[in-house]
């Protein structure tokens, strides 16, 4: 699933965008973050609005957007810097590492991307289990089996690297760990922080199946247009970080 950006502030005049998490703890955090450095998040104009500051440093534009548009502002070279999820960057990037620098993990917005089986599934504990099953089920069932996420591409890569493909990814829109129970999956991959939910929907972990402990970080992409003054501003930033 591609997933199109809204518009962030411009960068033609050479200012650095830096976008953060619009709302929630995320934005909370990511404003404690850079208040324990002495910088001032500030929203401008009006207080529902999408556009801020940072009050110390000039030749900043805050864009406030949602964490997932700020992975794909990050891709798209549209902002220089942002505070959002590792596991939505790189569920949007395969080659994440070379579109963006993970400049810092900020120790909040924890989650782990994973793979969850109902617990009835006593035969299934490893990713080759999940694969052995795969044949018999289709011969059994007459379908593939179907894995219910958001996380379509860091599914796909993962499934394969195991080399599990006997199976069809249906689209989660909703609450995922719910869909087994439903009847419109067969297992899930999603994040979780204490498996909590998981366990009230009868679902657990597989013992290879944590595709990803993600967390926020401070990410820069290396396609912006670094000027000259974007560059003073995350020099800026970073000092004061200590970076």
């Amino acid at each position: 699933m591609t997933t199109t950006p809204t518009a962030a502030p411009s960068s033609a005049t050479g200012n650095l965008v830096f976008a953060v998490p619009s709302k929630g703890r995320l934005m909370e955090q990511t404003a404690e973050l850079l208040a324990a450095g002495g910088l001032t998040l500030r929203k401008t104009g009006h207080a529902r609005g999408y556009r801020g500051e940072i009050a110390e440093i000039p030749n900043v534009d805050v864009a406030f957007i949602s964490a997932s548009e700020i992975a794909a502002h990050m891709k798209a070279g549209s902002a220089h810097l942002g505070v959002t999820g590792e596991d939505l960057v790189r569920e949007q990037m395969a080659d994440a590492d070379s579109r963006v620098e993970f400049v810092k993990p900020l120790g909040f917005g924890f989650a782990d991307v994973v793979v969850a089986v109902p617990n009835f599934w006593i035969d299934v504990a490893t990713m080759a289990d999940l694969d052995a099953i795969s044949a018999s089920f289709q011969q059994e069932h007459g379908r593939r089996l179907r894995v219910a996420t958001k996380y379509l591409n860091l599914t796909r890569r993962f499934f394969s690297a195991h080399g599990v493909t006997d199976y069809r990814i249906v689209e989660s829109l909703g609450a995922t760990e719910g869909t087994p129970a439903a009847g419109t999956a067969d297992l899930i991959v999603d994040i979780t922080t204490t498996g909590e939910t998981l366990r009230a929907n009868g679902l657990r972990i597989i013992d290879d199946g944590v595709i990803l402990k993600s967390q926020a970080n401070l990410v820069a992409a290396r396609g912006a247009n670094w000027s000259d003054a974007a560059m003073s501003a995350r020099a800026a930033i970073f000092k004061r970080l200590g970076l």
